[in-house]
């Protein structure tokens, strides 16, 4: 059985919102390269919605349902980001520390 720690955190969660994983030793699988593709979309929808976060702080007069909506964007864009840091510190090969 493979342990917690030797699966992937897929970038997508269940139907009842609960985390999705993906067992493989092969990182180059359909699975795989379709989790790499969403992380790389997620990241980049990101950094643009960043951007526009930039802009409308930057001075432009907003109105409140503006800035709800924008604060709600940013939220699960951070949400996203976190699920892909976490999934790729999870696959980090972590080297035995001696102690002597």
């Amino acid at each position: 059985m493979t342990s917690h720690n030797e699966l992937r955190l897929l970038p997508w969660s269940g139907e009842d919102g609960k985390p999705c994983f993906l067992s493989t030793d092969d990182s180059s699988g359909y699975l795989s390269r379709l989790a790499d593709n969403t992380e790389s979309v997620q990241l980049g929808l990101g950094s643009e919605l960043l951007d526009h976060a930039q802009e409308v702080l930057a001075g432009r007069r907003v109105n409140p349902e503006e800035l709800l909506s924008l604060a709600a964007d940013l939220a699960k864009a951070l949400q996203d980001t976190i699920r892909v840091a976490t999934s790729r510190g999870n696959r980090l090969t972590h080297p035995t520390l001696k102690t002597d």
